[in-house]
């Protein structure tokens, strides 16, 4: 599919009005775009009337886009106790949240089991971990297992080696773990998997599918139970790099019917297909707008922006690729070379490195593109840094603050004197 960016939807003028409405810098999200990729995903899965998407709250925790996510068709993917909260708040409850967290705190696993969502354990050891949290409670009719498929299935360069990675029950453990689930009363079963990130390649995504699929048929013949939850995982990337191409729904979809069609029907098993994508429905359609504050030329030349990591993390973490375009600018020839840098008292301050942009000069206002996810969700305050506000585009280009940019006195508040 062809990669529709780098271009920003709106005008100059529309972006200087949200930076004198807002302040510098800010986050924007495009609430049609995220609507229609959202629903080109249920589309693609139309096929199966019990599809559905947890959307990965880690990647953009901000109630209203969360709101707006729930009301075009998305459940919530929640890994801890504040994020179980924040979707409470908003009137999620019950098989509405998966919670799939790893060396889960007692506290979380409680908020869970009072919320009745759909537990996800990530170890066999946590299944008498969970028994003991829920002595007081009823214990959840129905219940998942993460499976680390280790040698069976290759993980990608963003998560590694699933034998390395801390994810998951052995194909080994899930036999133990499900027959004793089934012998203290669990009813209905979930099996789930995700050994990849921010992958690009559609034909990875049927090939998990497949080894779900064949392991649920193994453990209805070798235990006799019936998988009723399919949670295929998130991980289908974005094209951040120009160039790359955007992944095909469609092909996931078909290649996934066809497996289900071939290995679970003939086995009697019409499970719910489940996925927790975050980054692919909102990623493409967020932008970090910043201006810039000062040039330096030393051995390098450098832009220096009034965002910086702690705005955004993700180049300086692990040297990920953001496209940058400068404001009335984006027709120049890209005739200089620079660091685009923050202000922290850390040298990984960059955003992007060695980057060919038009000549820019201070005050120029910048573009950071597909920042929708795994953005504005990993600030910090290291340096005193303040995170910056967030700001929806509707449909009819009115914007709405969703969320207020910090101030000091937030950044003072768990202080004691």
């Amino acid at each position: 599919m062809e990669n529709p960016k780098k271009a920003i939807p709106y005008s100059s003028a529309f972006i200087k009005e949200l930076l004198n409405t807002y302040g510098s810098p800010l986050y924007i999200y495009d609430k049609k775009n995220i609507t229609e990729n959202a629903q080109e995903l249920y589309n693609a899965f139309s096929w199966h009337t019990k599809f559905k998407n947890y959307f990965a709250v880690k990647a953009t925790p901000t109630a209203k886009l969360l709101s707006h996510l729930h009301s075009i068709g998305m459940n919530m993917d929640c890994s801890s106790y504040a994020e179980l909260t924040l979707v409470e708040k908003l009137g999620f409850k019950g098989d509405a949240l998966f919670f799939s967290s790893n060396n889960t705190p007692r506290k979380d696993m409680k908020k869970a089991l009072e919320l009745e969502a759909i537990i996800n354990l990530d170890d066999i050891s946590l299944l008498d971990f969970l028994i003991d949290t829920a002595k007081d409670k009823e214990f959840p009719k129905t219940l998942s297992f993460r499976f680390n498929p280790g040698p069976l299935k290759e993980g990608n360069v963003f998560i590694g080696k699933p034998e390395e990675a801390k994810y998951g029950l052995t194909y080994e453990q899930l036999f133990p773990a499900f027959q004793k689930a089934q012998t203290i009363g669990v009813q209905k079963f979930g099996l789930h998997t995700m050994v990849a990130s921010n992958e690009l390649n559609p034909y990875y995504f049927v090939e998990n599918a497949k080894l779900l699929f064949s392991v649920a048929v193994e453990i209805q013949k070798k235990l006799n139970v019936n998988i009723d939850i399919i949670n295929l995982g998130g991980g289908i990337g974005i094209p951040y790099m120009p160039g790359q191409e955007k992944v095909d729904y469609n092909i996931i979809s078909q290649g996934t019917q066809k497996a289900y069609k071939e290995q679970l029907s003939p086995a009697g098993l019409n499970p719910a297909i489940y996925m927790e994508n975050g980054r692919v429905i909102t990623g493409p359609y967020g932008y970090l707008l910043s201006t810039v504050l000062h040039k330096k030329a030393i051995y390098k030349d450098y832009v220096g922006l009034d965002a910086c990591m702690s705005q955004l993390m993700r180049p300086g973490m692990y040297g990920a690729y953001h496209e940058i375009t400068v404001l009335e600018k984006e027709e120049l020839p890209k005739d200089k070379t620079y660091d685009v840098v923050g202000g922290l008292c850390e040298n990984n301050d960059k955003f992007a490195i060695d980057r060919a942009l038009p000549t820019i000069e201070v005050g120029d206002i910048v573009i950071i593109h597909d920042v929708g996810a795994h953005g504005h969700a990993m600030g910090f305050n290291y340096n005193g840094k303040l995170r910056c506000a967030e700001v929806l585009i509707h449909e009819d280009m009115q914007h709405e603050l969703i969320r207020r940019a910090e101030t000091v006195e937030d950044y003072l508040r768990t202080s004691i004197f």
